[in-house]
């Protein structure tokens, strides 16, 4: 059957079709022609400061561009060893690599499946310049810890806070922890976009000017052609930013929205953990809402449950980072991550974006307790 209620809905622009479409219209005939890094870029950064306390905002071309233009920026390269997760999304290790560095792998913690900070600092070895933690799903990874770890070790902390825009813990919003943190716009994230985008968020105003000229080939938007650093191209388009600012006040309300579906699963699912099925940790500080994923013992079964009643569902992530080929090489023989292993085992992701009706929210958690209380363990 064909999900009626797609995990990845086709829709989420609709009601902004209209000015999607005068966006392009006014850039495409305006007299400055101008596409990348204008003054939408430049109001859009503006307006996106005043959501994270005042911190600098970069917008650039991708989460992944953003992560890479972090590790430039504090030198991160050859010879360097950076902790990460060894669960979470590909960009994490890739982006490590890339720099010419070493992503060492630390398990995650059984429940919040962030990184686990004392496995992490158990990871720490001579060479290591960076830690990376990243917020997984529901909740932030332990950030506290994380500034105390890297003030013991001289290191330098960079948060992926790309999936967690919006979220706070202990008063301070995500990306705003470390040396910088990082934003991801693509579509389905919680400010998604038509497109590709990013931001990196800092405190550092000579992080974050450095970071500037790195998004666009090593210029500092002075003098043209006039390089300073080796760069990159990760260039923020001015239609994604004119949409964006479009969208940006309503952001509140549809992180509020997600925030109320993601409260009803909890009081749904949270008598279910006798028969194999848990929701997301019970933490209300630090709390994000960009999927919602259950740990369910027969994650496969449901998934086709769910499927055969019009609810669509995603696995994040199907295997641990150490155990995908392009990073095995980086894995120790001898190394084991076992909560990693077990969350690549069990997690499924739920349908959990705004403007999902109360009905359909309902139909779902519905089709999830009716699951779990069956005796065939057959869909």
């Amino acid at each position: 059957m064909t999900a009626t209620l797609p995990f990845f809905p086709p829709d989420l622009f609709e009601h902004d079709r209209a000015a999607l479409l005068d966006i392009v219209h006014t850039l495409g005939t305006g007299t400055e022609q101008r596409f990348i890094l204008g003054q939408h870029t430049a109001r859009f950064e503006n307006a996106l400061r005043d959501t994270v306390d005042g911190a600098e905002v970069v917008a650039c071309g991708s989460g992944t561009s953003a992560l890479t233009l972090v590790l430039a920026a504090l030198g991160v390269g050859p010879g360097d060893e950076v902790v990460v997760p060894a669960f979470g999304c590909a960009p994490i290790a890739a982006t490590v690599v890339n720099a010419g560095a070493t992503p060492v792998f630390a398990d995650v913690h059984p429940d919040t499946m962030t990184l686990d900070p004392a496995l992490a600092e158990a990871a720490i070895t001579p060479r290591t310049k960076a830690v990376l933690p990243a917020h997984q799903f529901s909740i932030m990874a332990d950030m506290p810890a994380f500034e105390a770890l890297a003030a013991r070790h001289g290191l330098r902390l960079v948060e992926d806070s790309a999936v967690a825009q919006g979220a706070v813990l202990a008063g301070r919003p995500a990306g705003t922890w470390g040396d910088a943190g990082v934003f991801s716009f693509v579509q389905v994230k919680s400010f998604g976009m038509p497109g590709e985008g990013g931001a990196v968020v800092t405190r550092d105003a000579d992080l974050a000017t450095t970071v500037r000229m790195l998004r666009n080939h090593g210029q500092d938007g002075h003098r043209r052609f006039v390089h300073h650093l080796v760069g990159h191209n990760s260039r923020f388009d001015e239609l994604q930013a004119a949409f964006q600012l479009h969208r940006l006040p309503g952001l509140a309300a549809r992180l509020e929205r997600r925030a109320q579906i993601a409260a009803y699963y909890d009081a749904r699912f949270t008598p279910l953990a006798d028969r194999g099925v848990r929701p997301p940790p019970p933490l209300a500080d630090g709390r994000c809402h960009y999927v919602y994923c259950l740990r369910a013992e027969r994650r496969d079964a449901l998934a086709e449950y769910l499927a055969a009643r019009g609810v669509g569902t995603h696995v994040y992530y199907p295997a641990p980072l150490p155990a995908q080929p392009a990073f095995a090489r980086y894995a120790p023989p001898y190394a084991a991550w076992p909560n990693a292993v077990a969350a690549s085992a069990t997690i499924l992701a739920l349908p959990v974006y705004p403007h999902l009706s109360d009905a359909q929210v309902e139909h779902i958690a519905d089709a999830v307790c009716a699951f779990a209380d069956r005796k065939d363990p057959h869909p």
